[in-house]
């Protein structure tokens, strides 16, 4: 056998060993979802059920791996760079869209460096206070700040959230002056919270739930244009008065720019079916959301009309990464 014929035997072979591998289905191994959030946080919750669904559904394992820090964008940006196969996954939430609004510079562009899969769930922040702040409506908390500018300080899980921007909005559409406390994650700013250390803040509904009901902390308001299904009682923004206010939230998943359509289409077709079993719909409802799935088209024009929505608001609120 000559030379040339030993390397195309050798080729050959190789192609072949090869192709079994090539020709896996996917998902045939383990896939990570990155929470870009401490664990136990609004957007952690929503994570663990989708992990669990697709687990179920692939016959593969999901894997959540928190990489809280920096508003999510250190979380965030490991996915930006990932390889673009489908195997890691990131939950996002609004903050996503807010982060290019409040931040200089970002590891990545929040919006042509990731495959959209598909929106999840929509839920609200709630406006909840200490008892010890001695409010107990938006009304008398408005007077309250406005009789005392700059020395009410409210909790958020970091500079750029969510929380942050949602009492930004909230402060600006009331003329009133809040000072905010950044914290590392939702889980340190609520201990602080119902420990009396800081007297507000517009958590996550999952994250105070507990506490609402317990009478630790006292609810005014939810920042959406819904009441919350946990929270009936409780009037919106809008109904307590402070006219014309939309602090809506939602939670979605992306994958690295360049993942293969058939990728992406069957992780949305698998989540949204998933999401409609009776009981992924009861743990969602029980975390203070509501599932709200769209297909991976409405969900790339969702992310584009909320960029503008909250550059708008990080503009006309004078908020910063201090």
């Amino acid at each position: 056998m000559s030379n040339l014929q030993k390397i195309m035997v050798t080729f050959l072979a190789a192609l072949a060993m090869a192709a079994p591998v090539q020709s896996q289905p996917y998902p045939s191994h383990p896939i990570r979802i990155v929470v870009p959030f401490s664990p136990g946080g609004f957007t952690d919750v929503v994570g663990r059920i989708v992990a669990q669904k697709l687990s179920e559904a692939f016959g593969q394992q999901a894997v959540i791996d928190n990489k809280a820090g920096a508003a999510s964008i250190i979380g965030t940006e490991i996915v930006a760079k990932s390889k673009p196969d489908g195997y890691t996954l990131v939950m996002i939430s609004t903050t996503h869209v807010i982060a290019p609004w409040m931040y200089k510079k970002l590891p990545y562009d929040a919006l042509k460096d990731f495959a959209p899969v598909m929106k999840l769930v929509d839920g609200s922040n709630v406006a909840v206070v200490h008892p010890s702040l001695g409010v107990s409506s938006i009304a008398e908390l408005i007077a309250l700040a406005k009789a005392n500018p700059g020395k009410i300080d409210y909790a958020s899980s970091g500079n750029g959230s969510t929380q942050h921007l949602v009492a930004a909005l909230f402060a600006t559409m009331t003329g009133t002056q809040l000072n905010h406390v950044p914290y590392k994650g939702s889980a340190q700013a609520t201990t602080d919270l119902i420990g009396g250390q800081v007297k507000l803040s517009f958590a996550g509904v999952p994250n105070v739930l507990q506490y609402i009901q317990n009478g630790r902390l006292r609810a005014l308001a939810v920042t959406g244009t819904k009441r919350a299904p946990e929270l009936p009682e409780v009037p919106t923004m809008e109904e307590a008065g402070v006219k014309g206010y939309d602090g809506s939230s939602w939670l979605g998943l992306l994958a690295p720019a360049g993942t293969p359509r058939e990728v992406i289409a069957l992780l949305q077709s698998t989540v949204a079916k998933a999401l409609v079993q009776p009981d992924a719909q009861k743990a969602i409802v029980a975390s203070g959301v509501v599932v709200s799935t769209s297909t991976t088209e409405e969900f790339a024009a969702q992310l584009r009309r909320e960029s503008v929505k909250w550059g708008k608001v990080v503009h006309d609120s004078g908020a910063t990464v201090e």
